[in-house]
């Protein structure tokens, strides 16, 4: 749980160093607040002097939450009432609401273009109306913009929605950005807040303010006003900005990025200063989208660093990361089976003028999920995307992971967790409340026409949710003693024999291992064509007739424990199919590969 910490002389005398260094101005208001910092910034300060001393011997910086951000616990649903209406062309809002909700974000980036937005009036109330003072109270004339937000979520039938209110406009509870997300993919509605929720009680991880929400759209681009129609129940969760990294007392003029798709690679072609020749601003986002400073050097420095071999993880995670925090957000992860953030999903912060790299977490709805595809016949996060070997394709977990000293780490933030924040009975509690919230709204038009799950299904995974902490700790034991996950190669033919390849799996205890692998031409492994067992990571046969073929690999240590590769094929009834290659032969003998699109 979060402790308040007191001042002390110590900080005193820490205050008349940092007064130095600036010129040593005003050293009696820097200490009590009264100079031109905000109150706030002034308290930040403080708060990261006490971190400094309190909790590390070896003077490393950790980050902390603002508490008193979340004073109001967020259990209170929000009415918003949303009249949009068509803008002009110069500010890209001249589009219809119906435009707005006819496309995904796939659709704008294979066109290039920026998404559609409209002009909206944003008020904010009760289910009565708008009450004196509160935003909007009044108005007529919009006061925001609104655009679709989010990627694979877009496709849903219910879509999410980014309200960007104008400047000099007014804000809601210090936001001008307000992410609505509808989740229509979580039957339960609620895995996202409960996750920000549980964050709010881990001093080692920040969390962001997150509110339920019931929508009303004034649809006024059909050139008709009919009144407010019923949307149902949102999440609002804050934007991360700078804005939102002042709030929780973070630096705003520090780097931040919000992880698209990446590795930790050096990725040398994309990755560049804003300087270089050849710097392109959309391929850099491609695996992270620049939301502070574009001074990329010490991002860059870090991945030079990580990605030289011949230098210790653990010299390089003292340099550039802050351990815990690391240890910390791997282990939230791991214990509730938050599966998507292997290579997304996530933040990276660094403060201006530092070097150490923090995680922020982002997008949880994918949490405590393992239930609900059971009752939906889903395979997904199965396999290797439980436990550790969930994070072993991305080049910071994987080295992190070799280092004994940072498994002892994330052991011990996983025991703390469990023991003290993401407990069985508290999350039975929290689930309680939600549900008690989310019954008023999803069992109703428009909710009760997209829910995926009958009322009983709903009960019966809500009811069972808490025991899932036990059984992601129980992964993540077994998850330790496998084999991890490895790559396969794609088939060649060569002189009328087809050869198959894999990298070597690892594991932590040393074990011997051993493969077994076959070839067949059905996905259930019915048919097969060609089989191997040994120590090998290769093995060939005669090349087989053209047509689609699937190879199957497993890794075995001595005590029989096992570990599937990390290819899959996807199956639109259930999903992932683990451990799976799929390749087509061709007439002429080359060789396609079934590549998965995210």
């Amino acid at each position: 749980m979060k402790k308040k910490k007191k001042k002390s002389i110590g900080i005193f005398f820490a205050f008349i160093i940092i007064a130095a260094a600036i010129g040593g101005s005003n050293l009696y208001n820097l200490y009590y607040g009264k100079n031109s910092q905000s109150e706030t910034e002034t308290n930040t300060m403080l708060q990261v002097i006490d971190n400094k001393q309190e909790n590390d011997p070896e003077d490393s910086i950790h980050i902390r939450d603002v508490d008193s951000l979340y004073e109001d616990d967020g259990m209170d649903v929000v009415t918003m009432y949303l009249t949009v209406r068509t803008g002009n062309a110069t500010e890209g809002t001249n589009h219809t609401w119906d435009e707005i909700n006819s496309h995904s974000a796939y659709y704008y980036d294979e066109l290039g273009i920026d998404r559609y937005k409209v002009e909206a009036l944003l008020q904010v109330g009760n289910e009565e109306g708008i009450p004196a003072g509160s935003l909007g109270f009044g108005k007529t004339a919009p006061n925001a913009t609104v655009q679709i937000r989010g990627q694979t979520s877009s496709r849903s039938q219910q879509k999410n929605y980014k309200i960007e209110l104008k400047e000099n406009q007014g804000n809601w509870n210090g936001q001008t950005t307000i992410n609505l997300n509808k989740h229509q993919t979580d039957g339960l509605r609620f895995r996202n807040k409960l996750g920000f929720d549980l964050l709010k009680n881990i001093d080692q991880l920040p969390s962001l303010r997150t509110q339920f929400v019931h929508l009303y759209v004034n649809d006024l681009t059909d050139g008709y006003d009919d009144g407010f129609e019923d949307y149902g129940l949102y999440t609002q969760v804050e934007q991360l900005n700078k804005t939102a990294l002042r709030a929780h007392g973070l630096d705003r003029y520090g780097q931040l990025y919000k992880v698209n798709f990446f590795e930790f690679y050096r990725y040398e072609d994309a990755i560049k200063l804003s300087t270089d020749a050849g710097y392109n601003v959309s391929k850099f986002e491609e695996y992270l989208e620049i939301k502070g400073d574009d001074d990329h050097t010490k991002l860059i420095d870090m991945l030079d660093d990580l990605n030289n071999y011949s230098l210790s993880i653990d010299d390089v995670l003292d340099e550039h990361f802050d351990r815990e925090n690391l240890a910390y957000w791997l282990a939230f992860n791991i214990l509730t089976g938050n599966a998507d953030t292997q290579s997304r999903n996530c933040y990276l912060y660094s403060p201006k003028n530092e070097k150490v790299w923090y995680f922020i977490s982002w997008d949880l709805d994918g949490l405590f999920r393992t239930d609900e595809n059971e009752v939906l016949g889903r395979t997904d996060y199965g396999s290797w995307e439980t436990g550790v070997s969930n994070y072993w394709g991305n080049v910071l977990f994987n080295r992190c992971l070799k280092s004994e000293s940072f498994r002892d780490e994330l052991d011990a933030a996983i025991e703390d967790l469990k023991a003290n924040v993401i407990t069985g009975s508290r999350i039975a509690e929290m689930v309680n409340e939600y549900t008690a919230v989310a019954d008023n709204y999803i069992w109703q038009q428009p909710d009760v026409t997209y829910e995926s799950l009958t009322p009983d299904e709903y009960k019966e995974i809500a009811d069972k949710l808490p025991n899932l902490v036990d059984a992601n700790y129980e992964n993540y034991k077994k998850s330790l003693e496998k084999p991890l996950p490895f790559y396969t190669g794609t088939p060649v033919i060569e002189d009328g024999k087809l050869t198959v390849n894999w990298d070597a799996s690892y594991d932590f205890q040393q074990d011997d291992l051993s493969y077994k692998a076959y070839i067949s031409r059905n996905l259930d492994g019915s048919d097969i064509v060609a089989s191997y067992e040994g120590i090998w990571t290769e093995f060939s046969c005669d090349a087989p007739e053209p047509g689609e073929y699937f190879l199957k690999v497993k890794a075995y240590d001595e005590n029989g424990n096992y570990q599937d590769c990390f290819d899959y094929y996807t199956s639109e009834d259930i999903g992932k199919v683990y451990g799976t290659l799929c390749f087509y032969v061709n007439a002429d003998g080359t060789i396609d590969r079934y590549t998965v699109e995210e």
